[in-house]
């Protein structure tokens, strides 16, 4: 019998020396996922003991982890905006700063409660569900590639009661739209093939390459995006892009080419950086 602190400081030391960044927070939280019970129950219990199958359970979680598989797949959930989600191989993990975009769009929508609104490669689900969630009165439609990925946003919505709120649909871009709107939002792949060395092991190695990769530059999927917004973007509508911080200039440039009468503005994160592009027509 094992007590759940000292199986708590040997995992930790295991992912320490893996490189996993946050070593004792993802012991607890693997720790947690094993016994099915939250984190603050297990920081809570150090001195109780756990039986030799369970010890087994949570050490082959600790292997997973330190071939430095994310955390999101092996519990299969994620945490984003105010909602749960689940997450698979077959999707791009939400990202905190994606929060942000989502902030930014309610806060447009805040005076334009009916609008219609476009997620552009949906993946999980993320922003089309959060702002379904949030802006109860708009139109919201979420677009994706892979069909894999777009069952687990349809297992979302479902699982969060927003189903009747999106509309899932399936193809490139802006092109399985049925008609314009008044809001495109999108996340979409913007790392360069030639920076994938520089990636961190858990999204280089396990997230999936149509959702990281924009083509040998990392704006393809940007520019093509932006080529097609014209022809989808309703009179005073909008657009906000989540971008790579080093491309503000280049996506700016794009912007205008395709929106040359239109406001438009780069915008920094929390963290300082450029990680927005706004586009007001």
């Amino acid at each position: 019998m094992r007590t759940l602190s000292e199986l708590l400081a040997q995992a930790a030391h295991t992912l320490a020396r893996s490189g996993v960044e946050t070593p004792y927070l993802d012991a607890e939280l693997l720790l947690a996922h094993a016994l099915g019970v939250d984190r603050t129950w297990v920081l809570a219990h150090p001195e109780a003991t756990l039986p030799a199958d369970m010890v087994q359970q949570f050490q082959t979680l600790i292997t997973r982890r330190s071939r430095r598989e994310p955390l999101p797949y092996i519990t299969g959930r994620r945490f984003f905006f105010d909602l749960e989600l689940q997450v698979t191989p077959d999707t791009l993990i939400p990202r905190w700063e994606t929060e942000e975009l989502v902030e930014r769009a309610l806060a447009w929508l805040a005076a334009r409660p009916q609008a219609r609104v476009v997620d552009v490669g949906t993946g999980s689900g993320a922003i089309a569900l959060a702002v379904a969630k949030h802006a109860p009165q708009a139109q919201v439609y979420a677009t994706e590639l892979s069909p894999a990925a777009l069952e687990v946003a349809r297992e979302n919505a479902q699982r969060l009661g927003l189903m009747h709120r999106v509309h899932f649909l399936l193809g490139d871009l802006l092109a399985p739209l049925p008609h314009p709107v008044d809001l495109i939002l999108a996340n979409l792949p913007y790392v360069a093939l030639e920076d994938q060395a520089q990636l961190m092991p858990e999204v280089r190695d396990f997230e999936p390459l149509l959702a990281l990769y924009g083509g040998e530059t990392g704006l393809e999927v940007l520019a093509r995006l932006l080529a097609q917004a014209p022809d989808y973007l309703r009179p005073e509508g909008a657009m906000w892009l989540e971008i790579g911080d080093r491309q503000g200039a280049s996506v700016l440039a794009l912007a205008r080419h395709h929106f040359p009468q239109a406001a438009i503005q780069l915008h920094a994160d929390l963290a300082g950086r450029t990680r927005f592009l706004s586009i007001q027509s």
